[in-house]
């Protein structure tokens, strides 16, 4: 099953699967305002012994089949570590100089 996937330019993190290039008409008006502009990042070949790194590719090709897209959102640790102060710093170990 091919999909091609859709960098959302308003909600950093979150991306937009279609089962086919470019069908946004079939999206709900909402979620086109939710993610606003969308950026074509890649062409994926979803067959089931493919593994992705946060999706459920059960999920997505279930989603591709019976609705046309999947949202992937980004996970919600991510989120959280993005408000804590020493994100983005390296952490020291009591045992290292």
């Amino acid at each position: 099953m091919q999909s091609f996937v859709y960098a959302s330019q308003r909600k950093t993190g979150s991306y937009l699967w279609l089962a086919q290039r470019d069908t946004f008409g079939l999206l709900p008006e909402s979620l086109v305002e939710l993610l606003g502009e969308l950026r074509f990042v890649m062409e994926v070949t979803l067959d089931a012994a493919r593994k992705l790194p946060i999706e459920d590719i059960a999920q997505v090709r279930s989603h591709l089949r019976t609705q046309g897209w999947h949202l992937q959102l980004p996970p919600p640790e991510n989120l959280a570590m993005a408000n804590h102060p020493g994100y983005g710093t390296r952490t020291h170990d009591a045992d290292t100089p």
